[in-house]
């Protein structure tokens, strides 16, 4: 929403109210009253454009149900430059979440100009090489990353506004334009960056995300990893859930094909670690939890042993 400027002190009360209005609005619910599928979502509601390709769309990402609209995502990839079909999935829904809660606080309205989205592997090395800002082992090869502005939106304020949320991965380079990404949380300025090392990753860097925020018991579980730079690792194929509260484990069995008796399940490619499926147990108490997996055949030694995901919450709606 654009409010004009305008001398009248009757006018400024109003703005003032509407903002207010805009900025404490619930957060969106199923039809049954249970909280959506991730922690940070805002309204839904993006006007995207993409200023590298020139596509544009204004999309709802929630049915009125409270579920992920499919075709909204659709329309997102499209305007990402995302290829659906060959990855088997969308932009991250969590991102897109994200960016309409930050966009909902700051800008309510505002078009999401977008400077960079979605990135090929191929692509990613060569503005590397050509000494852009551009991790090696960046987001935005897993479609969990968008560089983007808004109009009127100071860079640096919205950059402190996300950093202070501790969700996500935050850069901002200078000027109006910030990094945002679905990945580990952590921020960066240009100077702290290290987007410009030589150094070797060896994975050192690989995070571990869940598909939504909220479950219920029983609920069919995806996990994928991202910040990889090297593949034909494994993972053991019991993992765990693990109570944020008390520490306490129970097993989780993954859903991965593996040769009989097999302890390790080989990991050759990057669509392979972005689908790592198991079913949560029917009796999990409600609660907050994270997911543990079990590295094995890791290709170097600084290779983490070990990963811890994200926090989920166990009560909440398992999306439709």
């Amino acid at each position: 929403m654009r409010i004009p400027f305008t001398s009248s002190p009757s006018f400024r009360i109003v703005a003032v109210l509407v903002m207010t209005f805009l900025l404490l609005a619930p957060i969106p619910t199923t039809a049954d009253g249970e909280p959506g599928p991730f922690f940070l979502m805002g309204s839904g509601r993006l006007h995207l454009k993409n200023l590298r390709n020139g596509r544009e769309a204004g999309v709802e990402l929630l049915n009125p149900d409270g579920s992920l609209n499919d075709a909204a995502l659709n329309e997102v990839d499209r305007v990402f430059g995302f290829p659906t079909t060959a990855k088997g999935e969308h932009i991250s829904p969590r991102l897109l979440g994200m960016v309409s809660y930050f966009a909902d606080r700051m800008a309510p309205g505002a078009t999401i100009n977008i400077e960079s989205a979605y990135r090929s592997p191929e692509y990613n090395d060569g503005i590397r090489k050509r000494g852009a800002n551009a991790a090696r082992t960046s987001t935005h090869m897993d479609g969990m990353a968008l560089d983007f502005w808004l109009e009127g939106v100071d860079g640096k304020k919205l950059w402190q506004t996300i950093r202070e949320q501790d969700c996500c991965g935050v850069g901002h380079y200078g000027g109006k334009t910030i990094h945002l990404d679905a990945g580990r949380p952590r921020f960066w300025e240009a100077a702290t960056s290290g987007t410009k090392t030589v150094e070797p990753d060896h994975n050192r860097h690989l995070y571990l995300s869940t598909e939504y925020d909220r479950y219920r018991p029983g609920g069919r579980l995806r996990l994928s990893l991202s910040g990889l730079s090297t593949f034909g690792f494994g993972v053991r194929p019991m993992a765990v859930v693990e109570s944020e509260k008390s520490g306490e484990q129970a097993p989780l069995a993954l859903d991965l094909p593996a040769p009989t008796g097999s302890d390790c399940i080989l990991l050759q490619d990057r669509k392979a670690t972005r689908f790592l499926y198991a079913t949560l147990p029917a009796t999990l108490p409600a609660g907050r939890y994270r997911i543990g997996l079990d590295f094995c055949n890791r290709p170097f030694p600084q290779m983490p042993a070990t990963a811890r995901s994200n926090v989920i919450e166990i009560g909440g709606q398992t999306p439709r």
